[in-house]
């Protein structure tokens, strides 16, 4: 198929509501948050999401999940190494090939492919820039985390005559919080791994669908959603104004007189309008 010829950037608008969206590891899993106080969601938090309702179309991806595979191989080496071909492993021009036409987020994000053992003795340890960027989610305003103490009503070990040490837990979560997040797509990296415009299609169905099937004790049914999809076609592969412009003309703030934000309707979401640059809103689905 043929790559995409001009530039694409987009920007979605992410509710919150009673989840932890992206928990942080080095801080108790509670959820990301910056300096000033705002929520986070990192990109590559995003991106597993991406690719979770990517492979649940049918598509081929590479970095699947433990909870998403839909094969047998225990890493990524192994699914490397079994599905391309002998000339890959040994040759960087076929390894590129292969895998941007095999895996969609491959050619979509790039991968980082570093053979271990013999293989890496010859000399394969490639690096493919992909054509999607995807920034972090940032929260409209600070929001608030509440913390919650949550116990076992039966024992994980023992004869069941007490309680162990490991009956005690954390829940976190934020209470309501706004995000929103920026991305593009570059039609000259898209060449190299052979993005094309049908691609550019199902990753737009992914974002409008991107919390879909992802339900969690951290995150039940329906306390994620994306409610705008804001997607921008530009007219040449360099695009009619920068990226940092283009993102700069969609803005989500609190609505006049709102001081307690408690769901989408107290934002004003506003659109500026870039001579000659098509854009479309998109609801949520």
């Amino acid at each position: 198929m043929k790559s995409i010829a001009n530039k694409i950037d987009f920007a979605g608008v992410v509710v919150v509501k009673n989840a932890n969206p992206n928990g942080d590891p080095l801080n108790g899993n509670r959820p990301r948050l910056t300096y000033e106080g705002l929520g986070e969601i990192s990109d590559v938090c995003l991106k597993r999401k991406i690719r979770n309702r990517i492979l649940e179309k049918g598509h081929g991806i590479f970095v699947q999940s433990d909870d998403y595979k839909v094969d047998d191989y225990p890493s990524l080496s192994k699914r490397a190494e079994g599905e391309l071909s002998k000339e890959a492993t040994k040759d960087k021009t076929t390894l590129i090939q292969e895998s941007c036409e095999k895996w969609f987020d491959v050619r979509a994000f790039g991968q980082l492919f570093a053979f271990s053992g013999k293989e890496k003795a010859k000399g394969v340890s490639v690096g493919i820039r992909g054509p999607v960027s995807i920034h972090s989610a940032f929260s409209v305003t600070p929001v608030n985390t509440s913390s919650l103490q949550i116990t076992k009503s039966v024992s994980s070990e023992g004869d069941g005559t007490k309680r162990g040490s490991d009956t005690m837990g954390m829940k976190h979560r934020i209470d309501h919080g706004i995000y929103v997040f920026y991305g593009s797509i570059n039609p000259q990296l898209a060449t190299k791994t052979g993005f094309s415009r049908e691609d550019a299609d199902i990753l737009k169905d992914a974002l409008l669908n991107i919390f879909e099937n992802d339900a969690s004790s951290a995150r039940p049914e329906g306390s994620m959603e994306l409610n705008k999809l804001v997607w921008w076609e530009h007219d040449n592969p360099s695009g009619q104004y920068s990226s940092a412009k283009v993102h700069r003309s969609f803005k989500v703030t609190l609505a006049e007189g709102i001081t307690e934000p408690k769901d989408i309707d107290d934002y004003d979401i506003q659109l500026e309008e870039l001579e000659g640059l098509k854009a479309e809103m998109i609801d949520g689905k």
